[in-house]
């Protein structure tokens, strides 16, 4: 893990003797050679097939992340580019609609970064075959560059999950701070990096490291793992592990901390009321403790802060100093979605900003053109130091050289493993374990005193409770009128209810008047499924609530 910190770290150095000589005129051909790395291929071998651009150290397994290899042979390659190569290198595209081979025409020819994969992308009911059809296409995109396009996906799971169900279902974060347990967080987390590898991506923007406030809190609350520092920091470190020993780049976010805030950045910039200096404690501990961990991206929210409240972080140089000096991050930093209701500049001065102030990728800006063309123009006016693009470029490039090296990018070459028995074994009982040991009991007993043999479902959605009557079935209860019930969440089916079940976060069933409430943190089948075995007698409840609540939970995880 420490290697990844200090590979980062020579991003300046090598950002230096990149810059020697440098104008905006394309660099002498002499110079390449002068500054290849020892062991590492050259760019013009490595053309046509990213793969081949391997560092020395080949046989590195996943974990070691990003080496001092890969951002040496970065620097030969940001050293090459012309202008034009150059602000695309820092931008990350989102695209409308479904035409992915539009799409990644617009990767090549703007030399993009790479591009994110949302919902919308795919077709309704897209399977995991659609989906690696659109990362091969995407992956094709790199052409001759000798580095892989960078593909994203915002894939959290729970409420922000935008592959459905061609991914595997995922729970929030917070049910991994329930669970409170780190080898149980990395194998669940490494079951979804394998699985969004094979798919094709190589970036998920996860984990969350805000601290939360709870239900006061719209936008973030059972995202995050919690309230409490310390057990955030644990589930952000478990996560990361997880993703980069699949190779999979992660990225703590949202700094410098979203979850104390009561406004939705998607539609205005919210305010913290705390300063840099205050957010410094406990809420950037994750981001600490992710950085340690290897994390190769942080993600920079759209947050203004006390004297800069008309400002996104996102555009705050003094964030990213924050972020550098502060929390000791030397890897990518990216900015949240430019294209979101709290950033309201011109179009392309978003991503102007954004780079200035030292982010090293822009997410999403409203319109790629538009940035690249800003971006090139403030190049050219020395508006914006070639310097700071450089160096935001090597970070970037570094990172998907780190992920070329250790296995080919894109779907077609994992188009076998996605439906690999042994995977898919592992993964389901990597969620199993996840979802028995973070179901928590806030009213009732760690263990049921009478276990049911028969339940009545009451509330919720069709689709969950026919998700509950599956699950039930299967741990042996039967299903139908009378014996316990059962209400999924806390509304009208919960009026005299034995047992209320809450998917949405734990405050929303602290005061359900029943014998016993518990919290699963989502309402997928796993979920579900540790539900109907507590009921049954054949599980006992372990998890904790990972935020402070108005009553006296029992303490199962002490037992």
């Amino acid at each position: 893990m420490d290697a990844m910190r200090t590979s980062f770290g020579v991003v300046g150095a090598a950002a230096a003797l990149v810059l020697t000589g440098c104008s905006s005129e394309p660099p002498d051909g002499d110079a390449g050679d002068a500054l290849q790395p020892t062991g590492t291929s050259a760019v013009g071998e490595a053309a046509g097939d990213p793969g081949a651009h391997a560092t020395a150290d080949t046989e590195a397994p996943p974990a070691d992340g990003v080496t001092d290899d890969d951002v040496e042979a970065a620097a030969d390659i940001v050293e090459d580019m012309d202008d034009v190569e150059l602000v695309g290198s820092v931008v990350m595209f989102t695209y409308n609609g479904t035409d992915v081979d539009a799409a990644a025409d617009t990767v090549n020819e703007r030399h993009l970064a790479g591009a994110i994969v949302m919902g919308h992308n795919l077709s309704d009911g897209a399977g995991a075959d659609e989906v690696r059809g659109v990362t091969d296409t995407l992956a094709a995109a790199a052409g001759d560059r000798g580095w892989p396009v960078a593909i994203g996906v915002d894939q959290e799971g729970g409420p922000v999950a935008r592959l459905d169900d061609a991914a595997l279902e995922f729970p929030p974060l917070m049910a991994a701070g329930a669970a409170d347990d780190a080898d149980i967080t990395r194998a669940a987390i490494e079951a979804q990096g394998v699985d969004l590898r094979n798919l094709g991506f190589t970036a998920d923007f996860a984990p969350v490291a805000d601290l939360t406030i709870g239900a006061e809190d719209p936008v973030i609350n059972l995202r995050s793992p919690g309230d409490d520092p310390e057990r955030v920091s644990e589930v952000v470190a478990a996560a990361v592990s997880g993703y980069t020993e699949t190779g999979l780049a992660s990225s703590a976010k949202h700094f410098p901390g979203h979850g104390a805030l009561t406004v939705d950045s998607h539609e205005e910039l919210p305010v913290s009321e705390d300063s840099l200096d205050e957010l410094a404690g406990d809420s950037f501990e994750p981001f600490r403790t992710a950085t340690e961990s290897g994390a190769p991206m942080v993600l920079v929210g759209h947050i203004g802060l006390p004297g800069a409240e008309d400002l996104p972080a996102t555009l705050n140089p003094d964030v990213y100093d924050a972020l550098r000096e502060d929390v000791g991050f030397d890897g990518v930093a990216i900015t949240d979605a430019l294209n979101m209701g709290a950033v309201t500049e011109e179009p392309g001065q978003e991503t102007v900003k954004a780079i200035a102030a030292g982010a090293d990728l822009a997410l999403m800006p409203p319109d790629s053109g538009e940035a690249v063309g800003a971006l090139s123009e403030a190049l050219a006016s020395g508006d914006l130091s070639r310097e700071r693009v450089v160096e935001a470029s090597t970070r970037v490039v570094a990172m998907q050289l780190w992920q070329a090296r250790i296995g080919a990018v894109g779907g077609a070459a994992a188009e076998g493993a996605g439906h690999d028995e042994d995977a898919s074994a592992a993964a389901d009982d990597a969620l199993t374990d996840l979802a028995d040991a973070s179901l928590t009991v806030l009213v009732g007993e760690c263990r049921i005193e009478e276990p049911a043999d028969a339940v009545t479902v009451t509330g919720g959605s069709d689709a969950a409770r026919a998700a509950f009557t599956e699950a039930a079935e299967e741990a042996g209860l039967s299903v139908g009128d009378g014996g316990t019930t059962v209400s999924l969440g806390a509304g009208d089916g919960a009026v005299g209810a034995d047992v209320v079940v809450g998917t949405t976060g734990p405050w929303d069933v602290e005061d359900a008047a029943a014998d016993t409430t518990l919290e699963v943190y989502d309402d997928n089948p796993y979920a579900f499924a540790a539900v109907a075995k507590y009921l049954a007698g054949d599980l006992e409840a372990q998890g904790s609530s990972p935020v402070e609540l108005s009553i006296d939970a029992p303490d199962c995880a002490a037992g």
